[in-house]
């Protein structure tokens, strides 16, 4: 873990996070929270995440999320080389890239 991010005010953040119930619940602390931007903004990096494990190509993945590549090689570098978080929730959430038509639940 990023000592760089951990620290007392994050782990409020996290704890706080922990307590959400449910989709509705977690939209109206994050709409509170965050703008609306970048709570798309981090959308956005998970389907990223998700169409480089289903081996979509950069064209592919510009076209269906409008993400610049730069950001593309961010989530990828954090994908393959990071902290393991976007394989922990692509594995949960049954990501992989045996099964190239799932979609991500809900």
């Amino acid at each position: 873990m990023s000592k760089s991010i951990k620290d007392d005010f994050t782990d409020h953040l996290f704890d706080a996070v922990l307590l959400l119930k449910n989709r509705d619940e977690c939209y109206q602390f994050f709409e509170d929270i965050a703008t609306v931007g970048e709570i798309k903004a981090l959308g956005q990096r998970l389907e990223v995440a998700k169409m480089l494990r289903l081996g979509a190509t950069y064209e592919e993945i510009v076209e269906k999320t409008g993400v610049s590549t730069a950001t593309i090689s961010r989530v990828k570098r954090s994908l393959y080389y990071g902290a393991d978080g976007y394989a922990m929730i692509l594995d949960r959430l049954g990501i992989d890239d045996s099964n190239e038509t799932k979609e991500i639940k809900g």
